[in-house]
């Protein structure tokens, strides 16, 4: 995969968030460590993945600002609060009248969580130069994250096949965790 491919890929997937962006970032890694000057390489898929997820993020955040003030906008506002979960939504936004900026960032690591924390920012009507300045980090963490797994996976074999392979399953047992404890923790008592 070049990185034009890879640029492309994670933007796209920060804009329709069903493609498994970690994942390509994992492999894109495995590769790089294996194929080109470690250093080098490794830096340049961080990079062009930060810049990439920025870039879609910063994207969906505008079409959201956008769709929220136009007419029927509050139509389009709704159907995104019914997708996202009342609760989760919720704690986003208290989380960020909290926190601010550093919830993106946390956001950004906890799958699933970056929609809700955007939609709650939407809700907030946060300013796109704020959410800008809190997206930032969190793009770089996240590309650094998966960058990490993806060259931990990496170094542990000395075919790049079977490092892309436990970074995608890495990257796959860590997007279904949450999932999977929500549903094997019990119901807090009312």
């Amino acid at each position: 995969m070049g990185y034009p491919a890879l640029f492309v890929l994670v933007a796209l997937g920060a804009l329709v968030p069903v493609i498994p962006t970690g994942a390509l970032v994992s492999s894109a890694a495995v590769v790089a460590f294996h194929h080109q000057s470690p250093p080098y390489g490794v830096l340049l898929v961080f990079a062009v993945s930060a810049t990439a997820a920025f870039t879609g993020d910063l994207t969906l955040y505008w079409l959201g600002q956008r769709g929220v003030r136009s007419r029927g906008g509050s139509r389009w506002l709704e159907a995104l609060r019914d997708r996202a979960a009342p609760e989760r939504l919720e704690q986003a936004q208290s989380k960020l009248d909290e926190h601010g900026g550093m919830v993106l960032v946390l956001s950004r690591l906890v799958p699933a969580g970056r929609i809700p924390v955007m939609l709650a920012c939407l809700l907030a009507e946060l300013p796109l130069r704020r959410f800008a300045r809190g997206d930032g980090p969190a793009c770089l963490a996240w590309a650094a994250t998966y960058g990490l797994i993806g060259i931990l996976g990496g170094s542990l074999f000395s075919e790049p096949w079977k490092g892309v392979a436990l970074a995608v399953g890495l990257t796959l047992l860590i997007s279904a965790s949450p999932a999977a404890w929500r549903r094997l923790r019990p119901d807090p008592q009312p």
